[in-house]
Parts: structure tokens; C-alpha cells; sequence
């Protein structure tokens, strides 16, 4: 039997990437340096072995950068798919402000799973902007009081800054045949798809499966036997995006993968693997929202900040990147510009269709709906 960690140990393990000058001499005294240096109101200090001054010492080193007229500091906490574009996007951001302000800026990042990430950041993780794989995962960051609510409405495209699809990525030649969402369901497919329970992208996985069938002339109850026997072909349910695709192309897993488009044309171009993919005619619209953490700019004194780089991310530079590693931007110009990059999709469906994220989080995935009676009904 496996045991996962503690959220608080996650939380602290995901402080460390952001924060690496932080020596790590044990938990319990890192959970005591992080409970007094970061003001982690849910780690408790258990362990008291360092003097005054070692603490005091330690404590400078965590403190976010000086929000002085030279230098200011963000942290960014995204989905796990989405770091090769900021890696293009940020640097861009911190030289227009440098050029135009006259500040230098440090942009920290943290990346995982979609709900993984929102669940470190309700329970301490300092992010200043949240850019998630699905608003319902926002929606949380709200409802426990650190983004006020309406902001949706703070930015252009009601917040939502990238769209993809789900695409079905096969080995090369795709020796299985599969071409659309029926193929999933036939004996012997070996699917790899990550877990709804954990991940962003998975959630959107169901949702187009689900969707294949009711949004295309199907009721629910041939919607919820389709995904069923989907579900049964599924042979290994990794945490997040990333997880899967490793499963897929490192460990040779599965026949077929259920992805992220932008995740499979950005594997293909890292030359990661020979591969083909399909992407079904019949789809749902993964619409991802940003979000400025209201309660820690306001603590961390980087409003201006963290609001300018929220609003970057919209303009045709930073849509730009965006479209070149895989996702479909929401910058008219851009999409434009891009249109016959990706396929034509003949049925685009949203979450909305589906009854909006409050709906669909308790019919499909909360703790004994439909997803959690699905996997129970296979062992």
C-alpha cells in the first residue's frame, strides 16, 4: 500500500522549487521556518530547535524580495502543461517592464497538477497569479477568501487566456485504428488518461468523452455506458497532464493517450517521440482562466505587478508563444493568424453546455458521483 504525502508536506516541497536558497534540515524545522518566515497560517511550528538568531537569519532568506522601487517579486502557480509557454512569455514581460518602469522583476513559478496546485495554494502556497486548467479550480481559490469574486470580469475573454481540445494520440502508424471517441471502447485498447480526481486535464478528458455521446444525439444513460467501458480499457491513471504523457512516451504505456492537444503538437516538436494523433470532430472547448490571488498581492505589495503581467498575457506577444507550443489563443488577431494550424471542429461543445463547473463537479466528480461509481463498478 502506497500513503500520500500530507497536503502541508506538499505545500512545503512546493515552496522549496520556488524558494531554493531554503536548506531543508528536516521537516519539522522547515515546517517552523515556513510557519514563521511565510506565514503558512495551516503549518503548525512543532519543533523548536533552532536559536533565535539561526530563525531570524533563516526567516530573511524566505521573505519574498523587497516590493521597493528597484526590484519586486511575483509568484506564478500554473498547470503542469503550460510551462513551456511562460518560459518563452515571462521573460518578455520582465524586459517590457524593465523597459518601460525601469524595474527589475523576479518571477517566481510553481507547476503541477491543476488541482493538486489549487489545493497548495489554499493551504499556503504564496501564488500571486493562478493561471489553473479549469475555472471551477479558481472558483475554490475564491470561495476560501483569496480572490475576490467578479474576477472573471477583470480581464478580456471573461479571464479565460487559452483553448485547446482533447486529442487522441496513438503509436506511429496507429496500429489499433483508432479515429474517434467509439474506437475507445473496443476490447483489447489500452488507454492512459490521468486522474479526474487530481488533474485539470483529465477532468476535461471525462467531460469529452461524456460529451461524445450526449452532445451527439446520445442520452445519459448511453453517455454514462460508453464512458464506462472507456474507463475500462484505461490502464494507468497518473495525477496530472504531464504524469500521463511520461507514461505514454517514456514507459511505453498504453496504445492511445487522452491529452491535451497543445500537449501532443508540443511533444512532437521536443521530438520526444513518433507518434500520430486524431483529433475527434465532436469536442469539448478546455477554457483556462487566470487570476490575480487578491489576498497575497495585497499582503506581498505587487498589485500593479502582478495585475500588468495578468493583462500581458492577452496581448498578440504573448498569445503568440502560447499558439507556438500548442494551445488555440484567444486573441482574435492571433487566431487568425494561426487558423489553419489546427484542426476544424465541427461540434464544439463547453463546459456550460454541460450545466457550468458547480453542476458538473457534483454530478461527475465529487466523492461518490458519477466518476467515483464508474471506477467502483470495475473492481
Amino acid at each position: 500500500m502506497t500513503h500520500k504525502p500530507s497536503q502541508k508536506l506538499q505545500v512545503l516541497d512546493t515552496v522549496q522549487q520556488l524558494f531554493p536558497s531554503l536548506k531543508r534540515p528536516s521537516v519539522k524545522t522547515s515546517v517552523l521556518v515556513l510557519a514563521a518566515g511565510l506565514g503558512f497560517s495551516t503549518l503548525i511550528p512543532v519543533y523548536a530547535a533552532n536559536t533565535a538568531s539561526q530563525t531570524s537569519s533563516i526567516n530573511q532568506k524566505t521573505q519574498l524580495i523587497s516590493q521597493n522601487g528597484k526590484k519586486v517579486e511575483i509568484t506564478l502557480v500554473s498547470y503542469a502543461v503550460t510551462k513551456a509557454a511562460y518560459d518563452k512569455i515571462i521573460p518578455q514581460f520582465v524586459a517590457k517592464w524593465k523597459r518601460e518602469k525601469g524595474q527589475d522583476i523576479v518571477v517566481r513559478e510553481s507547476y503541477g497538477g491543476s488541482g493538486s496546485q489549487t489545493r497548495a495554494v489554499i493551504d499556503g502556497l504564496p501564488a500571486d497569479v493562478v493561471a489553473l486548467a479549469l475555472a471551477l479550480d479558481t472558483k475554490k481559490i475564491e470561495q476560501a477568501g483569496l480572490i475576490q469574486p467578479g474576477w472573471e470580469r477583470e480581464n478580456p475573454n471573461n479571464s479565460i487566456v487559452t483553448h485547446s481540445v482533447v486529442a487522441l494520440e496513438t503509436r506511429a502508424g496507429n496500429p489499433k485504428k483508432i479515429k474517434n471517441w467509439s474506437d475507445l471502447a473496443k476490447p483489447g485498447v489500452k488507454i492512459v488518461t490521468a486522474n479526474p480526481k487530481t488533474s485539470g486535464g483529465a477532468r476535461w478528458n471525462f467531460l469529452a468523452l461524456w460529451g461524445a455521446i450526449a452532445k451527439n444525439s446520445g442520452n445519459e444513460t448511453q453517455a454514462r455506458n460508453f464512458v464506462t467501458q472507456v474507463f475500462k480499457n484505461v490502464v494507468v491513471l497518473p495525477k496530472d497532464a504531464r504524469e500521463s504523457s511520461d507514461a505514454f512516451y517514456k514507459k511505453g504505456q498504453g496504445d492511445v493517450l487522452l491529452n491535451y492537444e497543445n500537449e501532443v503538437i508540443l511533444a512532437a516538436q521536443q521530438g520526444k517521440t513518433d507518434t500520430s494523433y486524431e483529433v475527434p470532430s465532436t469536442n469539448i472547448s478546455i477554457d483556462a482562466p487566470v487570476a490575480v490571488v487578491d489576498k497575497n498581492v495585497d499582503k506581498h505589495g505587487n498589485r500593479a505587478v502582478a495585475e500588468a503581467f495578468v493583462k500581458f498575457l492577452f496581448t498578440p506577444e504573448a498569445q503568440r508563444e502560447f499558439a507556438k507550443v500548442g494551445f488555440r489563443p484567444v486573441n482574435s488577431t492571433v487566431s487568425k493568424e494561426v487558423q489553419n494550424k489546427f484542426p476544424k471542429i465541427s461540434r464544439l461543445y463547453t463546459v456550460g453546455d454541460l450545466g457550468g463547473w458547480n453542476s458538473v463537479q457534483k454530478k461527475f466528480f465529487d466523492d461518490g458521483a458519477i466518476f467515483d461509481q464508474i471506477q467502483s463498478g470495475q473492481r
